[in-house]
């Protein structure tokens, strides 16, 4: 099945426009690196599109979804749904597809982020562990 966007190569695919999913977006436009948003939320699809980026509505977690994102030319992709569960099976998806991919992903659960390293994740990020041990930092400083 051919891509949706067959000319992307080199390129990461952001997989959830929420909170996380848009500051990676903004941090991929100031790098000047070319990307694709998936996203199942219609409103959220039709804001990335306003910002004039490239994007598809759908479930990352589908192989459909991912090859329409041109998973296979990609270097990087983002699991950042916010949804342990959907990140898993969307970690064994990619890795399934393009095993030399770097998947970058979040986990909020100790045994997810286990989890996610037995599928295929190279980089997990737990956001709720590094926001309280940076707070704890910043109360303890002097």
């Amino acid at each position: 099945m051919a891509s949706k966007f067959p000319d992307m190569k080199n390129h990461v695919i952001v997989c959830g426009y929420g909170t996380v999913g848009a500051k990676v977006v903004d941090v991929l436009v100031e790098s000047n690196v070319p990307f694709i948003v998936i996203d199942s939320d219609p409103k959220k699809v039709e804001r990335v599109k306003e910002l004039g980026y490239k994007t598809i509505e759908g479930d990352a977690t589908l192989s459909r979804i991912l090859k329409d994102a041109a998973i296979d030319a990609a270097k990087a992709i983002a699991m950042i749904m916010d949804n342990d569960a959907k990140n898993l099976f969307g970690v064994l998806t990619a890795r399934d597809i393009n095993k030399n991919i770097f998947i970058a992903t979040r986990a909020n659960d100790e045994f997810v982020r286990e989890k996610l390293v037995e599928a295929g994740a190279d980089y997990i990020v737990m956001p709720q562990k590094v926001a309280s041990k940076e707070i704890v930092k910043e109360l303890f400083k002097e």
